[in-house]
């Protein structure tokens, strides 16, 4: 499977580990092994293990957020690389203010499964609309 094709598919899977907490299925598509770029003081997170766990705090709502949703705008992908311009949605648990930003995502993929990850989410306009610096 085309990187795009598992990027799709996976994109088009979360609505329903969100709604289910129903993982397997989206997991397929996740290496053991995978690599999340997740950046700032959270680094790398390495393993599939790493991955259950980021998706079970948003099904949990024991994250920040909930209403989480993801409209993919534009996908540009080669055979092993697939890049999204992404609008994300959701409501900030803790004051119920909600957000919508624009976002990046690429993963790369190996026999038809994820074995990397980066996403870049416009975190300073998320943090102006929820009023996150106090104001």
């Amino acid at each position: 499977m085309r990187a795009g094709e598992v990027h799709r598919r996976v994109v088009e899977l979360y609505p329903q580990v969100v709604a289910t907490g129903e993982l397997d299925e989206a997991l397929a598509y996740i290496d053991p092994d995978v690599i999340d770029h997740r950046g700032g003081t959270e680094g790398d997170h390495v393993g599939i293990g790493a991955w259950r766990e980021k998706w079970e705090r948003v099904v949990s709502g024991k994250g920040d957020f909930h209403d989480v949703s993801v409209v993919v705008e534009q996908n540009v992908a080669t055979d092993d690389l697939s890049a999204n311009v992404y609008l994300s949605r959701g409501t900030h648990t803790a004051t119920g203010r909600r957000y919508e930003v624009r976002g990046l995502d690429m993963i790369r993929v190996r026999d038809g499964r994820i074995v990397e990850h980066w996403a870049v989410r416009d975190t300073v306009a998320m943090h102006d609309q929820l009023r996150l610096d106090g104001a």
